[in-house]
């Protein structure tokens, strides 16, 4: 895989910057994106002390003209796009009932447009070189988590999405991966959105107990270089989305009751 190339979205902390880590140290050239800027910087001095190549770009991931931007300035530093993850992301928590048009409508924004506006800009390349586009789900996107709708749906929306777009292009080379991750210790719920759209703060799970973000790039870079079509990270995960297709219904309560015991649960 040496000078292949990997753009990433939403790289500035968690699984974004563990991927950035993983494909560098495999001999990839890496595109970094993200909001936050300081963030995004000390990323890129950690993966040039390691040798290899790197361009950041500060990117609202939502925005249409920011996501072109993120595709032009790659190609015009290294020439092809080999691989495209499609990290960047929010989440939420609260009733549907109790929240704001707006908290939806952002996730949306981020989740699902902002896959959909990369992938477009970069599609041209990525058939080119018979690459892969990643996109980063969750077990939200096979199964609605109470207190997680707009997550939920933005999930749901990108997997069609590129289920499609796979379904597309079975006879040009394109690989396409939707990964889910289990709960992962990342900054994704410390940013979720409460229902009036302020930031939740403190994650109402046990961090220790989670996914470590390195181990979700880890399994992710081997899922890419195999071109594996779908990966569930964790055996709750793998079970939930197998009990959901013969037992939706017992399945709706115990993920109810699962979500319910999270700390300060906006239901019970």
């Amino acid at each position: 895989m040496d000078s292949k190339v990997v753009v990433i979205t939403g790289a500035s902390s968690g699984i974004g910057k563990s991927l950035a880590v993983v494909f560098a140290r495999n001999g990839f050239r890496v595109v970094i994106s993200g909001r936050n800027e300081e963030r995004l910087i000390a990323v890129k001095n950690q993966i040039e002390k390691s040798g290899a190549e790197v361009l950041a770009c500060i990117v609202d991931g939502s925005k249409e003209a920011d996501c072109k931007k993120l595709i032009d300035e790659a190609i015009h530093k290294f020439g092809r796009i080999d691989v495209l993850i499609n990290n960047a992301g929010q989440s939420m928590r609260a009733l549907f009932e109790n929240t704001e048009l707006n908290v939806i409508r952002s996730l949306m924004d981020i989740n699902f447009w902002g896959t959909v506006y990369c992938t477009k800009f970069a599609l041209p390349y990525l058939l080119k070189t018979k690459g892969s586009v990643v996109g980063i789900s969750s077990i939200a996107g096979k199964k609605g988590l109470p207190g997680r709708t707009g997550y939920s749906a933005s999930k749901f929306a990108m997997e069609g999405f590129l289920e499609t777009l796979r379904t597309e292009n079975l006879k040009t080379g394109l690989h396409v991966l939707v990964a889910c991750p289990g709960f992962t210790a990342s900054n994704i719920r410390n940013s979720a959105l409460a229902a009036d759209g302020s930031t939740q703060g403190e994650s109402p799970r046990d961090e220790k107990k989670m996914m470590q973000p390195e181990e979700v790039a880890e399994r992710i870079f081997a899922a890419v270089k195999s071109r594996k079509r779908d990966l569930v990270m964790t055996g709750h995960g793998k079970l939930t989305v197998l009990l959901n297709k013969f037992f939706p219904g017992m399945m709706d309560k115990v993920v109810y009751n699962h979500m319910a015991k999270e700390a300060d649960s906006p239901f019970k």
